[in-house]
């Protein structure tokens, strides 16, 4: 599996794997997916659901970007990238999907318009290995495959979607950077790379790097926050994942047992809701499927 995420209600997770989704019921206990998803052509490496549950989304290596009603059957909507999808996230207004590709291209996909509205390169052709949106549509972050983490201001206001407003960027490890996450408090940025570290930056001090958390021997795959921010959950080809207290940036739990590496992991934690409170939001299309490119 490539990603976990667990549905608003908490009642099923899902799991994008090569090349299908599968749907779990969570509470049942029940081993085999209640709903599996087919469509995609090659490896899913990121999906999400609408703050609702209503329908979900998801970005693969086929280049493709789907969406998936949870109320009826097959893909609603597909929208072609044209390069290798790595990471997508959903803006919190639920108006917009952003991606990020193999060719080093971000690109803003409208939903109510059904296209793509904007493309940003941040550097060359360098691919964009994860993206972020904070909880309260303030700011945008991404990283690549050298290292490097780009972070713009948001604008929403006015006709023509988000406007994307250069603020930082940041040499933020020497390699490989794998994941890159907006905390919910919207006041830390964290990082993982392949050099086994996690990096906590500060958004409120100039992105100042506040800690470097060591103790994974392999590639930091995935990292997720708890709700209040306070603490952060990591995965590693080491074949374990890490709690850790971020305020002191040390390991408090330190979960084995993996024979391979562990490389998604995902939180079942609750979130207060978020200001602003998102905007009216398009619903996918009903009854055979669209495309945008």
């Amino acid at each position: 599996m490539n990603q976990l995420q667990i549905s608003p209600d908490k009642q099923h997770i899902v799991a994008a794997g090569n090349p299908t989704l599968r749907l779990f019921d969570i509470a049942s206990g029940y081993t085999n997916a209640v709903t599996t998803y087919d469509g995609h052509t090659n490896n899913v490496v990121s999906v999400g659901f609408q703050k609702d549950g209503k329908w979900m989304f998801s970005g693969s290596e086929d280049g493709t970007i789907k969406i998936w009603d949870l109320r009826a059957p097959g893909c609603q909507r597909e929208y072609e990238s044209g390069s290798s999808i790595n990471t997508v996230a959903l803006h919190p207004s639920q108006a917009e999907l952003i991606s990020g590709d193999r060719d080093g291209n971000i690109r803003v996909w409208d939903l109510g318009e059904n296209a793509c509205s904007a493309e940003l390169v941040p550097d060359g052709t360098k691919a964009v290995r994860c993206v972020s949106i904070a909880r309260d549509a303030s700011l945008f972050a991404a990283a690549n495959i050298s290292g490097s983490v780009f972070v713009w201001r948001l604008n929403s206001k006015g006709a023509g979607g988000t406007k994307f407003e250069p603020m930082q960027k940041l040499q933020a490890h020497a390699t490989y950077i794998i994941k890159c996450l907006i905390s919910p408090d919207c006041k830390q940025l964290a990082t993982t790379s392949s050099d086994q570290t996690i990096k906590i930056w500060d958004m409120t001090s100039n992105f100042a790097c506040d800690k470097t958390l060591t103790g994974h021997q392999r590639w930091v795959w995935d990292a997720v926050y708890s709700a209040d921010s306070e603490f952060l959950v990591t995965a590693s080809s080491d074949a374990t994942a890490r709690l850790w207290d971020v305020s002191s940036g040390e390991t408090i739990r330190h979960y084995t047992g993996h024979d391979k590496a562990v490389i998604t992991v995902t939180m079942h934690d609750d979130l207060p809701p978020a200001e602003p409170q998102p905007d009216e939001e398009p619903q996918p299309a009903e009854g055979g499927t669209t495309s945008a490119s």
